[in-house]
């Protein structure tokens, strides 16, 4: 999978937005969100659910597109988001972490939250400094349990081989917590380990398929 591949792409022209935010239809007079205007779902969705014609992560194409970096650069949502991502974690873990570049924001936030340090899983090797070879900053100690923080979970190729970088490293796997659980059936696991996420699709109104 190319780097490309793991961000959706709108098959329109750039150049005319191909996209519009709920933000953009209440602007223009649309019904109100349903729900509470301040719980997380009607947040995230009206911050980042884009509607279009974009590629997902899968190789799918979809009429929405929930933007990580527009819930996750809003600070008061991301400091909720990161409350509730911190009431998720096991009891018993010692680190988190998070996969560059989407998960960041998220991860850190959870850390103040918490108290936890974290570290950042690269995609690939670093090839300079002190770490050069290795796919993670930070401090991480073998057989420490460690929790991997996402942000949307459409496949969960990329947040599964973070699992398995961190694994080589002799750390455990404790868990994956993450905001949007997109795929469309939800289980508690993912591949082998344990699963949550804050939302799924019919949080923010949506219908498999979509």
């Amino acid at each position: 999978m190319t780097s490309a591949t793991l961000y959706a792409r709108s098959t329109s022209a750039p150049s005319t937005r191909p996209w519009r935010t709920w933000r953009d239809h209440r602007a223009g007079g649309a019904s109100a969100l349903e729900g509470s205007a301040t719980s997380l779902a009607s947040r995230v969705r009206e911050a980042a659910l884009l509607e279009g014609d974009f590629v997902l992560s899968s190789g799918r194409r979809s009429r929405f597109y929930v933007d990580k970096y527009l819930f996750s650069t809003e600070p008061g949502l991301l400091r909720d988001l990161a409350r509730g991502l911190s009431a998720k974690l096991p009891e018993g873990v010692a680190k988190l972490a998070g996969v560059e570049l989407g998960a960041v924001p998220l991860v850190a936030a959870t850390a103040l939250e918490t108290g936890l340090p974290y570290v950042i899983v690269r995609k690939g090797t670093k090839d300079y400094g002190a770490n050069a070879g290795r796919a993670i900053e930070g401090r991480l100690v073998a057989g420490e349990k460690v929790v991997l923080v996402e942000d949307v979970v459409t496949t969960g190729t990329q947040v599964l081989r973070a699992a398995e970088v961190l694994e080589g490293e002799g750390t455990e796997i404790a868990g994956i917590v993450a905001v949007l659980d997109r795929r469309e059936e939800r289980t508690p696991r993912l591949g082998p380990y344990p699963f949550e996420a804050l939302l799924g699709l019919q949080d923010l109104g949506l219908k498999k398929g979509h």
